[in-house]
């Protein structure tokens, strides 16, 4: 049988399925069932590039999977903005795969087979929403994906696990029955169709009042974008172990929410028509806010997880900023931030992994020197850091350019304050923590005297945040590619 691009989508499922349900098997061998993880890893990502160059030569490939109540299809079609998406997970969940090892191992954590398997099956969701050629199928990987980590957030099976997982499973569940399910079903009575296409799907005369309501709904229906006040299962799931934060933040959850808020409005509402809906303004100043106020409350936060959580929800705004602009500019930009802000901050939340393991040191304030017996950690740490500020030469400085000019385009360069504050903001709260770590003397030499030989034991929490750090000034060189790789999901291309 010969390899064809309907046979690569399908597989997008079938080897991380494969892989949650090998792991189990091999759960009293460990090295056995990480190796399996990795080599899942591997194979997913070799499929994705294969899809990506399929999808860059103007190839749109698709998979039936099947049909219910008549005519409703679960159907794959893979397009750009997709393919991005499942080159951020899969590649990502390779890095993430070999951080959790030395952080599982590292913290003798309980459960680890578990945990494999319910993160395979987390990429299989991710992999099916990047993949959907129809809302429809987008909504039930979107709730697959939901409830595959239930386990991982409530992974330490405590109160605070218990509580944290409650509001997560409230906050995701409750808005996509109340909100999101009754968007995509007017939509349907509407537009006559769930599929997605370049442009949008609504007729010519719909109701600017109908589009208006239907925003809406999508906008804080798909709560896993974390736009406020929807955001609270964000910071509540940091409870969970630091890979579940990598995962969450910039793998496949939030990444799959910001991911579904760029797809419906390009392709279910079409950048002009969301430029006429009233609903659009109201929603990008909703998301200006979220920028700031976010950022704001990050800067009272001494656990460095819970400082790096408002963090991600400043951020994932920038995406839905982008898309309520709908300005050319501005939905490159909020394409180039999921992809930038995945690496940049998968870095952050390895390098809290990483001292948590080594030094066990979950405040801020309880950081000062260790720098000088972590350097490479908190090198990694002031790279993402720069990058998620903005500065280049790092990835992160491309999407805010283009938010920018794409807020001039759409009329609304007031927006770009927000912008502007946030990356002030993002300067405070996040590069003091390299400077406690470099420029403070330690307050217990003998303890970091220990740290420095207790790390020589945790190679692989040390190496993965370098390597994304690393990745943070490659892909500042390799922004023009991602850029004319997306440029086809615009109805007029990007001038």
């Amino acid at each position: 049988m010969s390899f064809t691009p309907e046979l690569a989508l399908a597989l997008l499922l079938i080897i991380p399925m494969v892989a949650a349900i090998l792991i189990p098997l091999a759960g009293k061998q460990p090295n056995i069932r990480e190796t399996i993880t990795l080599a899942a890893g591997g194979a997913l990502l070799a499929t994705v590039i294969y899809l990506c160059k399929e999808v860059a030569a103007g190839g749109r490939p698709e998979l039936l999977l099947g049909t219910f109540a008549g005519n409703f299809e679960v159907k794959f079609k893979l397009e750009p903005l997709g393919a991005t998406f499942a080159a951020i997970a899969s590649s990502l969940w390779i890095v993430n795969s070999v951080f959790t090892l030395g952080y599982m191992r590292g913290n003798k954590e309980k459960n680890q087979t578990r945990f494999y398997t319910f993160v395979a099956i987390a990429i299989a969701s991710a992999m099916g929403i990047a993949a959907s050629a129809n809302l429809i199928t987008l909504f039930i990987f979107y709730e697959a994906l939901t409830i595959s980590t239930f386990p991982l957030v409530s992974h330490k099976g405590d109160a605070k696990a218990r509580r944290g997982l409650t509001i997560y499973a409230l906050v995701l569940m409750g808005t996509s029955l109340a909100l999101l399910l009754p968007a995509i079903i007017g939509t349907h009575v509407i537009a006559g169709t769930t599929e997605f296409q370049v442009g949008g799907v609504f007729p010519p005369g719909t109701s600017l009042l109908a589009t208006s309501i239907l925003l809406f709904l999508f906008a804080f229906g798909i709560a896993k974008a974390a736009l406020m006040p929807t955001h609270p299962w964000l910071p509540n799931a940091m409870v969970a172990p630091t890979p579940v934060s990598a995962l969450l933040h910039a793998v496949a959850v939030v990444k799959a929410g910001v991911f579904t808020m760029l797809k419906v409005v390009v392709f279910t509402f079409g950048p002009a028509l969301t430029a006429e809906t009233p609903a659009s303004t109201t929603i990008s100043w909703i998301a200006a806010i979220s920028i700031v106020l976010a950022s704001v409350i990050a800067l009272r936060q001494d656990n460095l997880k819970a400082r790096l959580a408002y963090s991600t929800v400043s951020q994932l705004s920038y995406i839905t900023l982008g898309a309520m602009l709908a300005a050319p500019a501005a939905i490159i930009g909020g394409g180039l931030q999921i992809v930038m802000h995945a690496w940049g901050k998968i870095t952050l939340f390895m390098c809290a992994g990483a001292i948590y393991t080594v030094a066990h040191r979950a405040e801020i304030s309880k950081l000062d020197g260790l720098g000088r017996t972590m350097p490479w950690v908190f090198g990694a740490f002031l790279i993402g850091s720069i990058s998620i500020i903005g500065i280049p030469p790092f990835g992160g400085s491309w999407p805010k350019f283009f938010l920018m000019a794409g807020a001039l385009e759409s009329g609304k360069g007031i927006l770009i304050a927000a912008l502007i504050a946030s990356s002030i903001l993002n300067i405070i709260y996040l590069i003091p923590v390299a400077i406690r770590g470099f420029m403070k003397p330690p307050a217990d030499a003998a303890a970091d005297a220990a740290i420095a030989i207790e790390r020589k034991k945790h190679i692989w929490v040390i190496v993965p945040p370098v390597f994304t750090a690393a990745g943070t000034l490659v892909l500042f060189f390799y922004a023009g590619g991602i850029i004319d790789f997306l440029k086809p999901i615009l109805p007029g291309g990007l001038s």
